[in-house]
């Protein structure tokens, strides 16, 4: 199939709460969003650990009313500060829960989220994969279910609420892109699309953090198979946004002795909350360039482009640590920028001289 290339690049910056630091630190959730603004972010990713931890700073418990109070003061300060929240997330642990109980609980939790989205001006829930080890089914007829239901709920809300299905590369069922994308293509639900984390596409087709190549063998051939199953099947109009973040390769790789090693956690889990990156900064390996250049050039993919990082260094109590790493995304968004710019003309100029 002949694939199509988009003149133009439309994409919008955001950045994750929690890549500015860890609210379990003491980093206030409300300056981060200050410090995100005056870096030229347009948007945030709101984390909910961050507003957990507003709502108990405030009010000293977390419940419905301090989480809803918590989620209109931070709509207040984005508002004042020219910032759109372009999610909240991540709502954890819902797809394929095997115990009646657990999904009755799942389900009720969801309607707060929908109350706290409305409170926060928000349209979009991110759900990302399921990665608990037990009590979970891998049968994707009931997942489809489950997040069919979900999006018939959403549509019921006024306003409706959006739901995005991302593909966590150590999810337990589901681990790829091309899963949440049949689940969402089943569901058929107008407000059900997908995350694309191209942290995630990477890790999973390409990256492996216990080599000490920190790929695997078969990265590269896998890779190319998932990029061309991409631009082939996937419906632009259908990613609700992405996720762009890069990460280090462990040296030594990941293990028991490693000081990332946590034997109840998958590899590419404590690989992810430890040493993630910001696009194209100088320790980043994964060729999330490939990916990004896909999603772009080819999908014609346009809207929010979030920068979206874990790392261990987050959880620092260092008061600068918002505006280091605010001042750090800031610089890889104009890395991001320019890469797309680079690879538009390169494509331009390989398809004059086919036309010679």
């Amino acid at each position: 199939m002949a694939t199509k290339s988009f003149p133009t690049i439309h994409l919008s910056p955001a950045i994750a709460t929690m890549a500015l630091g860890s609210a379990s630190a003491g980093h206030s959730l409300l300056e981060k969003i200050r410090i995100a603004a005056l870096h030229s972010f347009k948007g945030v990713e709101v984390y909910f650990g961050c507003l957990e931890a507003h709502a108990y700073a405030t009010a000293g418990v977390v419940d419905h009313q301090s989480l809803l109070q918590a989620a209109v003061e931070t709509k207040e300060v984005c508002d004042q500060n020219g910032i759109s929240v372009v999610c909240l997330q991540p709502f954890l642990f819902f797809d394929g829960l095997t115990s009646d109980s657990a999904r009755i609980d799942a389900f009720k939790r969801l309607r707060l989220w929908f109350n706290i989205s409305h409170a926060l001006g928000t349209d979009l829930i991110q759900i990302p994969t399921n990665f608990q080890q037990h009590d979970t089914t891998g049968d994707l007829g009931r997942i489809v279910e489950d997040l069919k239901e979900a999006a018939d709920l959403g549509l019921k809300e006024s306003p409706p609420v959006r739901l995005a299905y991302e593909g966590v590369s150590w999810g337990t069922h589901i681990d790829t892109w091309e899963t949440t994308w049949e689940v969402v293509k089943r569901a058929n639900m107008s407000n059900l699309g997908i995350c694309i984390d191209t942290f995630h596409i990477a890790a999973k087709a390409w990256g492996d953090p216990t080599s000490a190549f920190g790929c695997l063998q078969n990265g590269e051939a896998r890779l190319t198979a998932t990029l061309e199953r991409m631009t082939q099947e996937l419906d632009p109009q259908k990613i609700f946004y992405i996720q762009i973040g890069d990460a280090e390769k462990l040296s030594p790789p990941l293990g028991p002795g490693h000081e990332f090693w946590d034997e109840k956690m998958p590899p590419r889990m404590s690989w992810s909350r430890n040493s993630r990156l910001f696009p194209f900064e100088n320790e980043g390996y994964l060729p999330i360039g490939r990916i990004l250049a896909i999603l772009v050039q080819h999908i014609g993919y346009c809207g929010w482009a979030s920068m979206e990082i874990f790392n261990r260094k987050l959880f620092g109590g260092d008061p600068t640590i918002p505006e280091q790493y605010a001042r750090r995304a800031k610089q890889s968004w104009a890395l991001t920028i320019r890469f797309l710019e680079k690879e538009h003309d390169n494509d331009r100029a390989r398809k004059a001289v086919t036309a010679l």
